[in-house]
């Protein structure tokens, strides 16, 4: 791997980690939240901002599927993450036991529920044929397998944080 690849490699993780930082607030309640800070602002300017206003900048989607997914094809190479959006893409993956195969995954978060149909996952698999990658069928079975261990995962997550 090359020094330009792998200092990619590490931008992509430390823009992930910051990103993943916003989902462990999500879910509080307001409550939580420092009142004196609340009432004076920053500075002591300003005051509490309506709801209209707070409510565009939390995180879209459920932080346990968010980050089940992420832990669930973590051995895929990551091409584009956004967490607000929901939509994990990775980039094409060869297993070094089949290298005239490869995979990419798609993933949708669709809602900020833990729910089997806020999930959608989208595979695409290439063959090389002749020097050539060909698009091929997935079967319906591995991409309900992959949402299967990302749900299941989800769950782990969720029962670790009940306290």
């Amino acid at each position: 791997m090359t020094m330009t690849k792998k200092a990619v490699l590490v931008v992509a993780a430390a823009a992930m980690s910051l990103s993943l930082m916003g989902c462990t607030s999500f879910g509080k309640k307001e409550s939580t939240l420092d009142a004196s800070a609340e009432s004076k602002g920053f500075l002591g300017l300003g005051g509490k901002k309506p709801a209209s206003e707070t409510a565009d900048a939390t995180i879209g989607v459920n932080a346990y599927l968010w980050r089940a997914s992420l832990d669930t094809i973590s051995f895929m190479p990551l091409a584009s993450a956004d967490p607000w959006g929901g939509i994990i893409i990775t980039d094409w993956y060869a297993n070094p036991e089949k290298p005239d195969e490869r995979f990419k995954a798609t993933i949708y978060i669709l809602d900020t529920r833990l729910r089997a149909d806020a999930l959608n996952v989208s595979l695409y698999k290439q063959t090389n044929t002749g020097g050539q990658w060909v698009d091929a069928t997935v079967s319906a079975q591995t991409q309900i397998d992959i949402e299967n261990a990302i749900l299941t995962r989800a769950r782990q997550l969720r029962l670790s944080n009940v306290k």
